[in-house]
């Protein structure tokens, strides 16, 4: 079964129960590394209207894998052997659909670019706006970088301690 489609399966079995529970789907890939698959969940707190962030806890993480696995041995779409992990993106969370690159305006985050652009293959800075797949991000000289995303080899929400 081809990757895109067991991660729109994994998607579909998820989608009432995160609504239910409080969380959100942040991405999903079924990869292989070296001689082993793995099924990978990102999940988040869904926005509560608060402005607040709250986080994942491994106890959300273990709730969620216990209904999916439950579900995936049901429907069983995965020919190979392969491992479920299910965990938040993180602190330092990647940022890959317009979606994530929206909810984080005006926040901090690390950029690397595939080919130089002016000299400099990453930049860091805030997240000004994201428009017609250009991210905009103001570096701290002050310089503001308008990237296609298909520029971007990776980005990232920066951690600030």
């Amino acid at each position: 079964m081809a990757k895109k489609k067991i991660t729109q399966i994994t998607e579909e079995l998820l989608d009432g129960f995160l609504q239910d529970e409080g969380y959100e789907l942040y991405h999903t890939e079924f990869v292989k590394e070296g001689s082993d698959w793995f099924l990978r969940v990102y999940i988040d707190k869904a926005p509560d209207g608060s402005g607040e962030e709250s986080w994942i806890s491994t106890e959300d993480c273990e709730k969620v894998s216990r209904f999916l696995s439950e579900r995936l041995d049901e429907a069983d779409p995965i020919e190979q052997n392969y491992y479920l992990e299910v965990s938040s993106p993180g602190m330092d969370r990647p940022l890959l659909k317009p979606e994530h690159y929206l909810r984080y305006i005006g926040r901090e985050a690390e950029i690397r670019l595939y080919r130089a652009k002016d000299g400099k293959k990453e930049i860091a800075g805030v997240l000004e706006k994201y428009e017609n797949d250009t991210v905009t991000i103001r570096d701290e000289d002050g310089t503001e970088w308008n990237l296609e995303t298909k520029e971007i080899a990776r980005a990232r929400l920066a951690v600030i301690f």
